[in-house]
């Protein structure tokens, strides 16, 4: 499998040959408890984030927040192969298993290459 460097507007990104991208867009349950049950698991949540960093699936995202600056939801960008191997990797999502996201869209996606 080959790699191309890839200059985005944030910085430098080691793309392999057809990865495709995926954009993840969650948002929590509305319930009184939703904000509980995500600080929970939010270190858990963090420490997959770092391991699919680690391996070049995960790009960037963060936290979705309403006009308050609370915490209501999260947007991420991976790179996959493809769309199976980004859905065995989310079956572990800690914001998934633990009932955190309650809506979740999930895209191909693909950022403007900046020359």
């Amino acid at each position: 499998m080959g790699f191309k460097w890839v200059i985005y507007t944030f910085g430098f990104h080691l793309q392999k040959f057809n990865n495709m991208q995926f954009l993840l867009i969650a948002y929590d349950g509305e319930d009184p408890g939703a904000l509980e049950r995500r600080m929970k698991v939010r270190e858990d949540h963090l420490g997959k984030i770092e391991m699919l960093k680690r391996s070049g699936e995960f790009l960037f995202g963060g936290a979705i927040l309403d006009d308050s600056g609370k915490m209501i939801g999260s947007m991420i960008l991976y790179e996959f192969p493809d769309r199976k191997t980004m859905d065995e990797k989310l079956k572990d999502e800690p914001y998934i298993t633990q009932d955190v996201w309650r809506k979740i869209e999930i895209r191909p996606f693909r950022l403007a290459k900046i020359s």
